[in-house]
């Protein structure tokens, strides 16, 4: 499972004309799944990312995590980030999860965070999605 997780001062999807998530302070997450990708993945990376410090506290220090803030996560499918170019000049998805197996896990870390506690609004998985955001810092974290 890869995630590229910004921190945002708003960001929201649109799919089709029409609004499907959209948040104010918080993470954009793009998700990617793995052919290899587990729950147990979901859980582990679900969990960091909400225990993860980096807004700041009254002396500037990233030193905050989500709740701390009030903050709200937009969840995006993003098989693109398996993208291989290592050869030629056209991308290779081959280590990407197939289609149903990644639905299933994006729906399952969706509703994993929800059970959390944290409030998450959506992309439309496999959906042509238009993201808007406003990066803050800007503030961007690879995790794996």
């Amino acid at each position: 499972m890869k995630i590229v997780l910004q921190r945002v001062t708003s960001a929201s999807v649109t799919v089709d004309g029409q609004v499907t998530g959209s948040i104010g302070m918080g993470y954009l997450v793009l998700l990617g799944v793995g052919r290899d990708d587990t729950e147990e993945d979901c859980r582990r990376l679900a969990d960091k990312i909400i225990k993860l410090r980096i807004f700041a506290d009254e002396n500037g220090k990233t030193n905050l995590d989500l709740a701390a803030v009030g903050g709200s996560l937009l969840v995006v499918s993003q098989f693109t980030l398996y993208a291989d170019c290592r050869k030629g000049n056209r991308p290779n998805f081959i280590q990407a999860g197939d289609p149903d197996q990644a639905q299933r896990l994006y729906e399952y870390f969706v509703d994993y965070c929800r059970s959390c506690g944290q409030h998450v609004e959506t992309g439309v998985f496999g959906g042509d999605m238009k993201v808007e955001l406003l990066n803050d810092g800007p503030f961007t974290v690879i995790l794996e």
